[in-house]
């Protein structure tokens, strides 16, 4: 049985040890899919942007004027009758999102409001991440919202796309992740957010799909490890690799567009009830090209 690293936090060890116990190690090659960058055990934040082009030699690229989530909706390889649907204000969202400006708004379940003070106190100011506000958000909070590419330097290629959203009112980093596709073993193409924690992540793998009234449908709702949904993986002190597939705790982004009014909706549940909910509206910044 693997070991977590010792030199950490007590929280983290447990943390850590509690994926080994009752996850599966898992093969570098054969989870190409699902791998992605760890964080240090000093805080991960704004530091971990430094840290993953130091660990990949790549440089953070500020020349780029384009700092989309997605270079292309062409990416999601949807089919054709979808692309033709979805909406193109949500296509713009995405490939051009330091474009936008976000308000946050959040609702809790109030019987289950103890999950999110929970993570707070344990992990989000020590980690410098997942800083999810623990009262209800009536009035629209401003976020940060910043796009950082790191690219190669021979080859000028786009190797990393980080999305960072603070609270502008504290700095407080709400999320930092790492974005990017991924084939499943099926072949479906997904989105995979990648949130760098103490020798491991959380990742949530999310599936697109195109609604009746052209909104973008991001669900991680599978049901086993190989399909969409959360994980927690692991680097354990000997550097083998564990994952947790999380099959109750499920993540859904729903992105519309109506009279050129863009809002996203992400719910998220544990056993089927509703923890969270966000809703963010999205603005458009006058930019001069």
């Amino acid at each position: 049985m693997g070991i977590a690293s010792k030199n950490q936090s007590i929280q983290d060890w447990i943390t850590q040890q509690w994926v080994i116990l009752f996850g599966q190690r898992i093969d570098n090659d054969k989870y190409q899919w699902l791998l992605g960058p760890y964080g240090g055990t000093k805080g991960i934040g704004i530091k971990f942007v430094e840290q993953l082009a130091k660990e990949e030699n790549l440089v953070i690229d500020s020349q780029r004027k384009k700092q989309g989530l997605l270079d292309s909706i062409l990416n999601l390889r949807l089919s054709e009758i979808e692309l033709k649907k979805l909406s193109q204000e949500v296509i713009d969202f995405y490939e051009n999102t330091s474009n936008y400006d976000l308000l946050l708004k959040a609702k809790w379940n109030p019987f289950l409001k103890i999950f999110g003070t929970l993570i707070k106190s344990v992990f989000s100011k020590r980690i410098e991440q997942l800083n999810v506000p623990i009262e209800n958000l009536e009035d629209a909070s401003g976020l940060t919202n910043e796009i950082i590419k790191l690219v190669d330097t021979k080859t000028n290629e786009v190797k990393r796309t980080i999305w960072i959203r603070t609270f502008k009112s504290t700095g407080q980093v709400v999320y930092s992740g790492v974005y990017e596709t991924c084939s499943l073993p099926n072949k479906q193409i997904c989105i995979k957010a990648i949130f760098p924690l103490p020798n491991g992540n959380a990742t949530v793998i999310l599936t697109p799909s195109v609604g009746k009234n052209g909104e973008l449908i991001l669900d991680s709702s599978g049901q086993r490890i190989g399909d969409s949904g959360f994980y927690f993986l692991l680097r354990d002190s000997k550097g083998q690799l564990w994952s947790k597939f999380i099959k109750s705790f499920k993540d859904k982004l729903v992105v519309k567009s109506m009279n050129d009014r863009i809002t996203a909706t992400q719910t998220l549940t544990l056993w089927n009830l509703k923890i969270l909910e966000f809703e963010y509206e999205i603005k458009k910044l006058h930019t001069i090209e």
